[in-house]
């Protein structure tokens, strides 16, 4: 027999505060645009410059940096001066994982 009651209290334990489910959108929100994806993706090989990813993503550096400042804004990117060369690099293993499986699964068949 079906108890609703247990079913409700159950799975309203997996809904977190209403600030929480805020921050998790706009955590997706910055995933949703295409050249910042493109920007994790080439960061979860290691490190790189900004010259590199401009390269890479054949983009002008204007264009990269704006992208990089709203990922390093949301906590997703951090970065490290060496000379008058700053290097980008993914903040922690979470971004990462989150990559890796958005990948996996969209090339499920």
């Amino acid at each position: 027999m079906h108890d609703h009651e247990v079913e409700v209290r159950i799975a309203s334990k997996e809904i977190p505060s209403d600030e929480r489910i805020e921050r998790m959108s706009r955590l997706y929100k910055v995933f949703g645009d295409p050249t910042r994806l493109r920007v994790l993706m080439l960061l979860s090989s290691g490190r790189l410059c900004v010259k590199a990813i401009c390269e890479l993503l054949e983009m002008s550096q204007s264009a990269v940096s704006h992208q990089l400042k709203n990922l390093k804004d949301n906590r997703l990117v951090g970065c490290e001066r060496s000379g008058k060369e700053v290097f980008y690099f993914l903040l922690d293993d979470h971004v990462g994982k989150i990559i890796s499986q958005g990948r996996e699964h969209v090339e499920e068949e």
